[in-house]
């Protein structure tokens, strides 16, 4: 489980293949200080398996299904990644609880850069948009944001100049492809409706009577 506030960005050094996937090897800085084989890091907010550090290095062996779900497949030797290591029981919880179990890509649309704002619009596929709303929070390669606006299948996010200089943010332009994860609790109380609604049950008096109304 993450919190969805990055920790620092590493690079990739380099990609390997490796029985079932591929093998990543990134400069974590201080996130390789306590990794340890076995350790749990969200890489672009992917939760993936440390296999492996030296010299400030972490490795990862990425499966083919992952590769293939989120942008980690696209990544190439000197690529940024925004890191984060799993939360602890005393850690602050200063995001959302974030999985790092991705729900879909999304596309970059529109990239708004002034002195007034910076905001990024994105199309979310379908398995992300049912839990998408204003206000509600979204994890974007792993970074923990509030959805400013939603906009038929695109919502935005406005960024703050922190997250600009402590993620990788900043380098995204129109027509990237970024990871996303919707809040599990819009997952919960959605999964939930559309089971009462399968089952016949989903009236207003039956939602007054879950506290939805």
């Amino acid at each position: 489980m993450f919190t969805g506030i990055i920790e620092t960005t590493g690079r990739i050094v380099r990609t390997a293949p490796v029985a079932g996937g591929r093998k990543l090897c990134v400069d974590a800085g201080v996130v390789a200080g306590d990794a340890v084989h076995g350790a749990s890091i969200a890489v672009n907010g992917v939760c993936l398996t440390v296999t492996g550090v030296a010299a400030g290095e972490v490795n990862f062996d990425v499966i083919t299904e992952t590769l293939e779900r989120t942008n980690l497949g696209r990544l190439r030797p000197g690529d940024r990644v925004n890191l984060e290591r799993s939360l602890t029981p005393t850690s602050r919880l200063d995001g959302h609880f974030v999985q790092g179990h991705v729900d879909g890509v999304g596309e970059v649309t529109r990239r708004i850069d002034t002195p007034r704002e910076w905001v990024l619009w994105i199309r979310g596929d379908d398995t992300v948009r049912p839990y998408v709303v204003p206000k509600g929070s979204v994890a974007i390669d792993g970074i923990s944001l509030t959805i400013a606006a939603v906009e038929g299948d695109q919502f935005s996010v406005a960024i703050i100049p922190t997250t600009l200089e402590r993620t990788n943010l900043a380098d995204r332009k129109v027509g990237d492809r970024v990871n996303l994860e919707s809040d599990i609790v819009a997952r919960t109380v959605v999964h939930h409706l559309r089971h009462m609604q399968s089952a016949g049950g989903l009236t207003l008096d039956s939602l007054r009577e879950h506290g939805y109304l």
